[in-house]
């Protein structure tokens, strides 16, 4: 029996073998440690760690990585009534290299095919539709989309969504290493506006997508979206919502891995929405305090090696804020 959820996460749930040496070159590589990730899962953790209940769907193995990483989510606190298990085919590993700098670099899967994996036979006959029933938002990714079973439940859920009237946050999250041909890619994630009311877009994901990274014009091209969020990084945060427009400079901190910094931002910013509610973004100062917010999240996140590990508690955020004299 589930529990009703806010929210609903569908995607990858992985484990990101991060490497231990600082280099740009895999083979000098001489060892990894592996933290429990996947955007999708690791915005449902960090939802239900500032204290919005939230579910997670998609596919693992049925080996000792799934048992692990589920258990992880278990511990934090998610729903997982939505988890479908393979026995065909492994739980995800990815590779990741680091600069000296925190900022990361995929390297791959160890060599095996991106669709050798159970993330990428998630059914949609099985999604279970009463976790539809009580939710406000369902937060999607890109990386599924590669996938023919994926990106059935993927639309589903899709559809559910918009029967069920929930909010939809798309997290772009472009990974060419995940796709067995790239130039799938656009045309199947042009097929998703319909569907999208917030959709948050790295730099890099902005300039691919429109050829521009402001929030304005991108928000005003897709003419059917609440809310466009453009991060980049460090630097600064320019946004879109409900015909306003701002910007945020998230506070500087010691970065020690960028892993999950972007879904710490998505989570954030869900988090807000849910507790201000929707008719809260006719007010610029809410809409303001919402993308600080989700910077501040998105910062703590980077202080920290992993993306589920690192994530900041809702105390921790609000301290962090009053520190900062926001």
């Amino acid at each position: 029996m589930s529990i009703p959820s806010s929210v609903i996460c569908l995607g990858e749930i992985l484990f990101d073998c991060l490497a231990n040496e600082v280099t740009p070159y895999w083979e000098k590589v001489k060892s990894w440690t592996a933290f429990a990730g996947g955007a999708p899962a690791n915005v449902a953790s960090a939802l239900v760690k500032l204290g919005t209940s939230a579910a997670f769907i998609g596919c693992v193995g049925q080996d000792p990585e799934g048992d692990k990483l589920l258990k992880e989510l278990e511990t934090v606190g998610v729903e997982l009534t939505g988890v479908q298990l393979t026995s065909k085919f492994p739980t995800r590993q990815v590779y990741v290299l680091h600069s000296a700098d925190g900022d990361r670099q995929f390297a791959g899967f160890g060599g095996k095919s991106p669709d050798a994996f159970a993330d990428a036979y998630l059914k949609k006959e099985k999604l279970p539709t009463e976790l539809f029933l009580e939710a406000e938002y369902l937060v999607i990714g890109t990386l599924e989309l590669a996938y023919p079973d994926t990106r059935d439940a993927v639309f589903q859920a899709l559809e559910l969504a918009e029967k069920y009237y929930l909010k939809t946050v798309l997290d772009l999250n472009r990974r060419s290493q995940f796709w067995l041909n790239e130039g799938d890619a656009l045309p199947l994630i042009q097929q998703l506006w319909q569907y999208i009311d917030f959709v948050k877009l790295s730099h890099e994901e902005a300039l691919w997508l429109f050829d521009t990274t402001d929030a304005a014009k991108i928000s005003y091209r897709l003419n059917s979206v609440e809310g466009v969020f453009v991060t980049n990084g460090a630097a600064t945060v320019n946004y879109c919502c409900n015909d306003y427009q701002g910007t945020v400079n998230p506070v500087v901190v010691e970065v020690k891995d960028t892993t999950g910094a972007g879904d710490g931002f998505v989570a954030g910013l869900i988090h807000q929405l849910s507790r201000h509610g929707i008719s809260s973004l006719t007010n610029p100062d809410i809409v303001q305090h919402i993308v600080t917010y989700a910077c501040a999240v998105g910062s703590l996140t980077t202080t920290q090696s992993g993306a589920i590990a690192a994530q900041p508690t809702a105390i921790e955020i609000d301290n962090f804020l009053k520190q900062h004299q926001f």
